[in-house]
């Protein structure tokens, strides 16, 4: 590949696409498709209970981190924010990150870039790159796919090779729910900790599997638990956290590397909880004492269909394995495919009532969709099956992309919409179900022998002691209309707490429960009136010397 003239010396701005994004406008942000991927993708039925926060965009993050050249990294600019920068810095380089959807905005930015600064060179990657003919759609002058921190190394005359720094990346931020912006002290965050990207399991609609390479193949940054363990202590030690999200398409299939880094927590004596990402069939490799050991705490699986076929989950009995979890303390999201080939107006309620008996704490349902980039896109195209969708609508919650053999495309909306809706309606507000889960395994741990898994669990239900038992106090009334029975199992799972906690958890409840009921039913209001919610901007400079 070509070197940039200037080498390392070149100054760089790397940004992501402009807001606002809930919203339906000219360059493609949807309303139906908002920024808060939670909201958007897990709970967006629950109402005020919904649990609603935005997450950086960790691609750029990384590449700036792993760059001696001089770096601007703007986050969730608005477009005046985005030409500001432009007119008040002179760059050589401006990078633009961007999911498909929001193609049109990169080509609205690059347009600004050739107008506000010319002598830039444009760079555009992300997902946005495995649009077929992308390189006709915007004006930039090289389209990177796949390793974007290899590629801005290699063009920037670095070693594209060296190894990856981890950036300081805080999971989530402005988190809300019931109204209110949850308090965040230092710590009380996990920190994100990216070990490989890519899957292996290469199922045929998955974006970031095709993304970096398909079927068989993946990035890993961190190769030994030893390395991976050294970047969770200088996150635990700078962030002050407890609790790591990593963001690994299947991390737990990586066994040999998970219990490498389980040997080194056990001699240095680190009661940390994981949040990641696996398949049922790599969930298999491990022992429940393996996993309560290592400190999984949530893990988000794959359910798809019963019926699917795909390869991580046969064999499997998901149902029972779900249970078996939740009942050792580990929260759940299972993420269910709506309108697979098979399904029909017929069957597709038992496939829905199927993934919602799983109970799991959250539930992603998402449309079958065959995304640009990915083998269902190519299937779909060369039987001649893809419908004429704007690119901003191709994201698996609103409608078919596609020709289904039995589903209109209208209809496939409604069953998504049923699909949520009847999650919440049997299991509840998903903060419920936390606090269902975590109780059972402080019930069952809270005496263990090992003094790591002791400590852990006493961390997770620091807030139930306190806090959760207003919220639980709010939920149960505000749903005695609507659900009855629901309201009851709230209740119950209030009592147990305040008999296990004791009399603090009740009077914070009493305290606490009504000024929450307010601010939910307040919040209800709101969203009625079609209140959304936007994220920061973000500007971040290294490496930086003021021209």
């Amino acid at each position: 590949m070509s070197v940039h003239p200037k080498g390392a010396g070149a100054r760089v701005l790397l940004t992501s696409v402009f807001g606002p994004y809930a919203q339906d406008d000219e360059f493609g942000s949807r309303r139906v498709n908002p920024m808060e991927l939670y909201h958007n993708q897990v709970t967006r039925v629950q109402g005020s209970f919904s649990l609603r926060m935005f997450h950086r965009s960790w691609g750029i993050m990384m590449i700036q981190e792993n760059i001696s050249a001089p770096c601007t990294l703007l986050d969730f600019p608005t477009r005046e924010a985005f030409e500001k920068e432009l007119t008040a810095h002179s760059y050589d380089i401006v990078g633009i990150s961007s999911i498909i959807v929001n193609v049109g905005k990169v080509r609205e930015m690059c347009r600004m870039v050739r107008r506000l600064s010319p002598q830039s060179v444009i760079v555009v990657g992300g997902h946005v790159s495995a649009i077929p003919g992308i390189e006709g759609m915007v004006d930039a002058d090289h389209i990177v796919r796949g390793d974007g921190v290899a590629w801005m190394r290699g063009f920037l005359g670095e070693d594209a090779n060296a190894p990856v720094r981890h950036p300081q990346i805080v999971s989530g931020f402005d988190i809300r729910t019931m109204g209110i912006k949850v308090p965040a002290p230092a710590g009380s965050t996990a920190a994100t900790i990216i070990p490989s990207v890519g899957c292996p399991m290469g199922c045929n609609f998955c974006t970031t599997s095709a993304f970096f390479g398909g079927k068989g193949k993946f990035l890993n940054f961190y190769e030994r638990g030893k390395d991976l363990f050294e970047v969770m202590c200088e996150m635990e030690s700078s962030l002050k956290v407890k609790s790591f999200f990593m963001m690994d398409e299947n991390f737990l299939l990586y066994r040999k590397r998970a219990m490498e880094l389980l040997d080194r927590m056990k001699a240095r004596g680190k009661a940390w909880s994981l949040y990641v990402f696996s398949s049922a069939n790599a969930i298999s490799k491990y022992t429940m004492r393996e996993l309560v050991e290592l400190g999984i705490s949530w893990i988000w699986m794959g359910l798809e269909s019963p019926r699917s076929g795909y390869a991580k989950l046969k064999g499997h009995d998901t149902v029972a394995l779900t249970r078996e979890l939740r009942e050792h303390g580990i929260k759940l999201l299972g993420s269910t495919i709506v309108g697979l080939e098979h399904h029909t107006p017929e069957n597709i309620a038992d496939e829905i009532e199927h993934a919602v008996s799983h109970e799991t704490d959250f539930h992603q349902f998402m449309l079958y969709t065959p995304v640009p980039g990915t083998p269902l896109h190519r299937e779909m195209r060369d039987k001649g099956l893809l419908l004429d969708v704007d690119l901003a609508d191709i994201h698996g919650q609103h409608k078919f992309n596609f020709v289904h053999p039995a589903i209109s495309r209208d209809d496939s909306n409604r069953f998504l919409n049923w699909a949520f809706l009847r999650d919440f309606e049997r299991n509840g507000p998903s903060l419920y179900r936390i606090c269902r889960t975590t109780m059972h395994g402080w019930k069952r741990y809270r005496n263990d022998l090992d003094p790591r898994v002791r400590e852990r669990f006493e961390w997770e239900i620091r807030s139930m002691k306190t806090a959760y038992g207003g919220l639980l106090w709010a939920m149960e009334r505000q749903l005695r209309r609507s659900n009855q029975a629901m309201s009851r199992q709230i209740r119950e799972l209030r009592k147990d707490m305040g008999r296990e906690f004791g009399v603090l958890t009740k009077v914070v409840a009493q305290i606490l429960g009504p000024a929450l009921l307010w601010t939910s039913q307040r919040e209800e209001k709101h969203l009625a009136a079609g209140k959304t919610y936007e994220p920061e901007t973000f500007i971040e400079r290294r490496n930086w010397v003021e021209a």
